[in-house]
C-alpha cells in the first residue's frame, strides 16, 4: 500500500523521462565542452534544486572545471522580488568563465539579481545554462546561452524540483497532481 504523499500519488503525467533528460544533458555537455575548451570554467548553481542538474551536467563536460554554490532567498521581508544571498560562493570568480547552471527559470527576477551580483565580481564571462525554461512567466529578459527544454506554465516535480522540499529525488520530471497542492 502506498504511503500518503508517495511519489506515485503526487506525480501526474511524466513530462520528461529520465532517458530524455539524460540525452538532453549529454547534448548540453557536448556543446559546453566545445564552447569552453581552453578556458577557466566554473559552474555555479543556486541551491537546492540545481544540484541534481549540475552534478549530471558536470560529468558530461569533458574539460577541467570547478563548481561552486550559492543559496538565495527570494522572499526576504515578506514580498516577492526582494532577494538575499544566504550562502555565497566559496571561491573568487574574478577573471574566470562562469556558467550559471539552473534547474528552472521562470520570472527571472531572482536570477537577474544573481547575475548583477556576480558580474560585479569581475568574471571573464558570465553565461546561463538552464534545464527548464518557463519563458511564459518571464518578467526579466535573460541571455540564456544553453537551454534544455522549454516548458509550459505548470507545476513540475522531480529532478531537483520540489513540493515543500520533497520529490526532488525523482529521476524524471512530472506534472504535479492538483490534489497534492492542498
Amino acid at each position: 500500500m502506498a504511503t500518503p504523499g508517495a511519489p506515485s500519488e503526487v506525480a501526474g503525467k511524466i513530462i520528461f523521462s529520465d532517458s530524455e533528460i539524460a540525452l538532453r544533458v549529454d547534448e548540453l555537455g557536448a556543446a559546453i565542452t566545445a564552447d569552453y575548451s581552453g578556458r577557466d570554467l566554473v559552474l555555479v548553481t543556486i541551491l537546492k534544486g540545481g544540484i541534481f542538474f549540475l552534478a549530471d551536467l558536470s560529468r558530461r563536460i569533458d574539460l577541467p572545471l570547478t563548481t561552486d554554490f550559492m543559496a538565495v532567498s527570494s522572499y526576504f521581508g515578506g514580498s516577492p522580488g526582494n532577494v538575499r544571498i544566504t550562502k555565497d560562493l566559496d571561491d573568487s570568480i574574478q577573471g574566470r568563465d562562469v556558467l550559471i547552471v539552473e534547474d528552472i527559470i521562470d520570472t527571472g527576477l531572482t536570477l537577474n539579481y544573481v547575475i548583477k551580483n556576480l558580474r560585479s565580481r569581475g568574471p571573464a564571462s558570465l553565461e546561463i545554462c538552464t534545464l527548464l525554461d518557463k519563458d511564459v512567466r518571464r518578467i526579466v529578459e535573460l541571455p540564456i546561452a544553453y537551454r534544455g527544454f522549454t516548458v509550459a506554465d505548470r507545476f513540475l516535480i522531480g529532478y531537483g524540483l520540489d513540493l515543500r522540499g520533497r520529490y526532488r529525488n525523482l529521476p524524471f520530471l512530472a506534472e504535479l497532481h492538483e490534489v497534492a497542492l492542498l
